[in-house]
């Protein structure tokens, strides 16, 4: 049997559809493992010093997380190799990082973002740190994957509304160009 292992989970990035029921389904499938889970607060701002508290997950924690949309661990746009000091000047973070994964003895982090969420997730892991990514953004505009959480919802969502405006549009007379509306 393969050792216990404890995963730290974090959100980046924008907000997107699907993120609370992706981290539902690992909490329920580490746990069918043997695997301990732990929310990281506010994407990688989560693993700067001073260490804030993380939370660990199990399925009673998590079991109605798929009824709410966006995260419940929170987001930020943090990226620790590009901090900017109090004079505006970048600074790499990335150590702290590194300490606090070893501090919260983290055998792999399972990252869900985007494109600067993920880079984050890709630069640690040249550092030796076992990451998953979950692609996530409504834009579909991330190399290598055709599928990210956020984008089915967005585009179904957009195509309602364009859909259920034809009517009253037709009705009133109203003629749109997607950012004007004429009447």
């Amino acid at each position: 049997m393969p050792k216990e292992m404890q995963i730290g989970v974090l959100t980046g990035g924008g907000d997107a559809p699907g993120l609370n029921p992706a981290i539902k389904g690992l909490v329920y499938r580490s746990s069918e493992l043997g695997h301990k889970v732990i929310g990281l607060f506010d994407g990688w701002r989560s693993l700067l010093n001073p260490l804030p508290e993380a939370l660990p997950l199990d399925r009673k924690t998590v079991r109605r997380w798929d009824r709410d949309g966006g995260t419940n661990l929170g987001s930020s746009r943090t990226n620790p190799f590009r901090q900017l000091t109090e004079a505006g000047e970048p600074q790499d973070r990335s150590e702290e990082v590194l300490e606090n994964i070893k501090k919260l003895q983290l055998d792999a982090i399972v990252v869900c973002g985007g494109e600067d969420t993920l880079g984050v997730g890709a630069r640690l892991a040249l550092n030796g740190i076992p990451i998953v990514g979950i692609p996530k953004t409504i834009d579909k505009d991330l190399a290598g994957t055709d599928y990210t959480l956020g984008f089915d919802t967005a585009l179904r969502n957009v195509s309602e509304v364009i859909e259920r405006s034809r009517t009253p549009a037709g009705s009133h007379g109203w003629v749109m160009d997607g950012s004007r509306l004429w009447k």
